[in-house]
């Protein structure tokens, strides 16, 4: 082969390689966690009524953290000063921010949902499964019109969908997307086989509930443990009690994160190679 030939192939190889996948950008994840949120974040899928009593159970515990603040300012100033009071009372906060992040934007559409009229889903069934990352909830992936969508349904209401493709209806509330009835059109041929559940998909639905918890008593017992601790003077003594909630807390969201990783990690492993 000549060296004309030579840098034809070359040209030519050049010319067919693939364009290396684009990044996500901070701005394109800022805007998928903003849709996430407003979906209902964690409490997507859920019964609307489910999600109405754990609001109530975040408010009865917003209120004890409240007391406990008001505790800490009426009887820590005399011991040990208001700077201390201060700071061992801002570890409090955490816990109704956390809340207040995971529950409210659920709670209001959960609200919503009570009073809205459900809608219809139709399509071909594409695959379900009944384990998610959503702790009892299953999944389906239903071809539309507008392309593939993808539901959280109650495992409950997986027990009637066959394995083979079939046309199904969902009847979908607006706002939080809860499935409330399942309906397939056409023969059940194939019936669908659930395979083992992996031990790496039931840590991985609990990450997200047991993180908040552990980055909450991390953060409020390395805080008050040293607020009530014989340090001065006063205003090193809450700035001690700052750092360490902070340490802790940022410790345990540390942990969490890299479990997360490995945990994905795995899950991706499990997933048949094309």
């Amino acid at each position: 082969m000549g060296k004309k030939q030579v840098r034809q192939v070359r040209q030519q190889m050049r010319q067919v390689q693939p364009k290396a996948a684009t990044a996500t950008t901070p701005g394109q994840t800022r805007k998928q966690r903003e849709r996430y949120v407003q979906a209902g974040g964690m409490l997507q899928g859920y019964a609307p009524d489910f999600v109405i009593r754990m609001g109530y159970i975040a408010v009865a515990v917003a209120v004890v953290c409240v007391v406990a603040i008001a505790a800490i300012l009426v009887f820590l100033p005399p011991v040990y000063g208001w700077p201390d009071a201060v700071a061992a009372a801002l570890a409090w906060l955490l816990p109704i921010a956390l809340l207040a992040s995971f529950i409210a934007p659920g709670f209001r559409l959960a609200m919503r949902d009570r009073k809205a009229e459900a809608r219809l889903v139709q399509g071909q069934l594409v695959g379900a499964s009944s384990v998610s990352t959503s702790i009892g909830l299953g999944m389906m992936m239903v071809q539309t019109r507008g392309g593939v969508e993808q539901y959280l349904v109650p495992p409950a209401r997986l027990k009637q969908v066959p394995g083979n493709q079939v046309n199904v209806v969902l009847t979908v509330t607006p706002n939080l997307r809860h499935v409330r009835s399942v309906g397939v059109m056409g023969q059940r041929m194939v019936g669908r086989v659930e395979p083992p559940v992996p031990p790496v998909m039931k840590r991985l639905q609990l990450l997200p509930l047991l993180t908040p918890l552990a980055l909450t008593l991390g953060a409020v017992i390395g805080d008050d443990a040293v607020a009530l601790s014989p340090i001065s003077p006063s205003a090193l003594h809450a700035l001690l009690a700052v750092l360490a909630g902070a340490a802790l807390g940022g410790a345990v969201y540390g942990v969490s994160f890299l479990l997360q990783r490995q945990m994905m990690t795995e899950v991706q492993a499990l997933a048949p190679k094309t």
